[in-house]
């Protein structure tokens, strides 16, 4: 989500080639939230004064960059940071000569939602975060531009190859919508669980790869005055992490499926879903988790674990980044795939894996063809290594980070969970298609962990949540097979 509301970021190392081919990798995923685009639709092209900013295209500059015009460059400033983008401007500037103005914010919703209705929005936005503008709902009103063009065009590194042939496989369908790719999800990430090395160490713990373990070593800290696990309260975006990485460990792909797939059987009926929301309930009732930790922040909950509060956490592989200033240099970050109930049809080593941090350009952004070519640039080996030194984090580019790049211990561990699942990775599609229904099971988790529900209660109103969903006509067009 990107992260959620503030930061979000990660590291690197290892040999870099071998890693993206192998699909291993981190990043930012755009979080639910509470609130929706609720604006006035605007489809179609781009606006007329677009065309003021259109040079002439040639072999070397496909969009038709124009010299000396602007670009209107908004970026979600979470654990990621801005830097990065800032280093991006600086080199379009210098080879097209195009400045740009840049807002790095966390309120994407707050600044954006009022120009999107205006119709005079920026030209590219990183729409990530807590406040994000919902990718669906900017779609279902015609206000994303169709990224064919881009995608199609030749690769900066290589112009015998088109741009969406040197990205990950997989990585264009999160922002793909009725077969159409309208947002760009540039990070590459890892979901699940994780812990202070040091700690285990010092406790004399060893990497639970059963639920039964996982519950043990909480139930070790709870003596010694520790929570067991931690998550941001406030963005129950983070507890669905675990949640429905149990559903699909314990079920396998087609409980995962049959949650993006609307199936009247989806939660109610399911004995995957109700292993693994009893699970996380066991947690609760049992006084594990970290006191306080339902109504903290995702900064906050996370500072706290850094301050050896807590024994795990739930997060995106953006977690090292977005704690660098406050983790202890000793901290030994590492990441856990999410242990494994009795007779999971998944293996422990599997884990949620895929693309985040959405970038778009606007169907009515003033200089088109400006960010069409920023996009394409963004997908060069230039541009995608300077975003893992800036962010620590890898791209969807395929062998597009310099190997001589290090990692970080957290990231470095996602790494090699990323070659220990090897193509035994998911990726639930219902948080980019159906922005409403994640946000209702957003809320029956919060008040699961209040324990102001049951476990057959939260299945009753996920399973609702996706019965409406599987009422609006668009959701047909949707379907994993």
């Amino acid at each position: 989500m990107g992260s959620v509301t503030a930061d979000n970021n990660g590291p690197e190392g290892v040999d870099r080639r071998d890693l993206i081919k192998r699909s291993a990798a981190l990043g930012l995923i755009s979080v639910p939230t509470m609130s929706f685009l609720s604006a006035c639709a605007s489809g179609g092209g781009g606006d007329s004064s677009a065309k003021d900013n259109e040079g002439t295209a040639s072999k070397s500059n496909p969009f038709g960059v124009k010299k000396g015009s602007k670009l209107d460059v908004v970026i979600f400033k979470g654990g990621y940071g801005d830097d990065y983008a800032k280093q991006w401007e600086a080199s379009f500037q210098k080879k097209w000569g195009v400045t740009s103005t840049h807002t790095g914010t966390q309120e994407i919703t707050g600044k954006l939602q009022p120009r999107f209705n205006a119709g005079n929005p920026p030209d590219i936005v990183d729409d990530s975060g807590a406040q994000q503008i919902k990718v669906d709902v900017l779609n279902k009103n015609g206000q994303l531009l169709d990224l064919a063009e881009v995608l199609d065009a030749p690769s900066v590194d290589d112009p015998s190859k088109k741009v969406r042939d040197t990205v990950i496989p997989g990585t264009l369908d999160p922002g793909t919508f009725e077969g159409k790719v309208v947002a760009l999800n540039y990070i590459y990430t890892v979901w699940g669980l994780w812990y202070s090395g040091k700690l285990f160490a010092e406790k004399g713990w060893e990497e639970p790869k059963t639920w039964a373990d996982f519950l043990a070593i909480c139930k070790d800290a709870k003596s010694q005055g520790i929570g067991g696990l931690a998550h941001q309260g406030k963005y129950p975006y983070y507890i669905n992490v675990a949640i429905m990485d149990l559903i699909a460990k314990t079920g396998g792909l087609d409980a995962m499926k049959a949650i993006d797939n609307l199936d009247p059987k989806a939660f109610v009926g399911s004995e995957a879903a109700q292993a693994g929301v009893e699970a996380i309930y066991e947690v609760v009732e049992k006084g594990y988790l970290m006191p306080g930790t339902n109504g903290l922040t995702h900064t906050e909950s996370q500072t706290r674990w850094n301050q050896y509060k807590a024994v795990f956490i739930t997060s995106g592989s953006w977690l090292e980044n977005e704690q660098l200033k406050t983790t202890p240099e000793d901290f030994d970050m590492k990441f856990l795939p999410m242990p494994v109930l009795p007779d999971s049809k998944l293996p422990f080593e599997a884990i949620r894996a895929g693309a985040g941090e959405p970038f778009i350009i606007p169907s009515k952004a003033k200089n088109l063809a400006g960010a069409k070519e920023f996009m394409r640039m963004m997908l060069s080996k230039e541009w995608s290594t300077s975003f893992a030194k800036a962010a620590n984090s890898l791209t969807i580019l395929q062998d597009g980070v310099d190997p001589s790049v290090k990692l970080r211990p957290g990231t470095q561990s996602t790494v090699e969970a990323s070659k220990a699942a090897g193509d035994n990775t998911f990726r639930y599609m219902y948080v980019d298609w159906y922005s409403e229904m994640g946000a209702a099971l957003e809320a029956a988790s919060n008040e699961l962990m209040a324990k102001r529900i049951q476990p057959k209660e939260w299945l009753k109103r996920a399973q609702a949540a996706v019965d409406k969903q599987a009422k609006d006509p668009a959701s047909k067009k949707n379907r994993r097979d």
